[in-house]
């Protein structure tokens, strides 16, 4: 027990040290000069009672050739996965694409602020959301070191209300995470010194701002066990998601769904209206 909520159980964690199990993503092929090629992304998902199940294959959803994109087992939350271009100068990549985002998700994102954390191993942030309307995306990036980064459903109606999925994200295969309006998120830096930069679709408005226990037992994020979590006097806090629910501070599927529509439709119009269409 730690800060008043009991941690998950090592026994709820899935084997193997970090918690996580590898999903069936492709690896990005070698380019000259790049290191050996490194595991895809890994990710899994576990129910609101705590069992734990892998992802599966990535469903790769995106045609922009310099990006390969896949959906996460959480809807409405999707994985980047950039082509590097290694020499004996260094290392070319684009971490951000918004023709890539706004095919699989239907609108581009609309940059509000560009954040970046710095936080020492073991260091745990989350799980953060923002009220609907407007609520707030992220596009999520690690640029040293590495972290587990966990989507969470919290969507109330959802048909996965309660789910995760977790994401390793590192400064080797370099990939982004975005994160729509209305989800939860949470990351735990694996190494010192990891950095992560994430780009917002609205201002931090702290009075819109709330957020659930990373603890909470019933979600079992699966933190790795061997590392002390380091919370915020504020996300230690937190209420439980069941306590979150019971006090009605979560979005409803239904509202985010109505978000969705209307973000696409605003993007549709603006596509059209600067020639993108008739």
């Amino acid at each position: 027990m730690r800060d008043g909520r009991p941690r998950p159980r090592p026994e709820n964690m899935t084997p193997g040290g970090t918690g996580i199990t590898p999903g069936n993503g492709r690896a990005r092929p070698p380019t000259s000069g790049a290191s050996p090629p490194q595991e895809p992304h890994l990710c899994t998902n576990a129910s609101r009672q705590g069992r734990a199940a892998c992802c599966g294959p990535s469903r790769v959803t995106g045609t922009v050739t310099v990006v390969e994109i896949s959906e996460l087992s959480v809807p409405d939350a999707w994985v980047f996965t950039p082509r590097q271009h290694s020499d004996s100068r260094g290392t070319f990549l684009e971490w951000f694409r918004s023709d890539a985002l706004a095919e699989v998700v239907g609108h581009p994102l609309a940059l509000s602020q560009a954040n970046h954390s710095v936080s020492r191993s073991g260091t745990l942030r989350g799980v953060h959301y923002a009220q609907v309307p407007p609520s707030q995306a992220k596009y999520v990036t690690c640029v040293r070191g590495r972290v587990l980064d966990c989507v969470v459903d919290i969507r109330t109606g959802s048909p996965t209300f309660g789910a995760f999925a977790s994401v390793v994200l590192d400064d080797v295969d370099r990939c982004g995470l975005y994160v729509s309006e209305g989800l939860g998120h949470a990351f735990m830096a694996l190494t010192d010194d990891a950095a992560i930069s994430y780009l917002c679709s609205t201002p931090y408005t702290p009075d819109r701002e709330f957020g659930i226990h990373p603890l909470d037992p019933d979600l079992a994020l699966p933190w790795p066990p061997e590392l002390v979590p380091l919370l915020s006097a504020k996300d230690s806090a937190a209420p439980t998601l069941k306590e979150a629910e019971s006090a009605g501070l979560l979005p409803t599927y239904r509202e985010c769904q109505a978000l969705y529509r209307e973000l696409r439709a605003a993007g549709a119009a603006a596509s059209v209206g600067a020639g993108g269409g008739r």
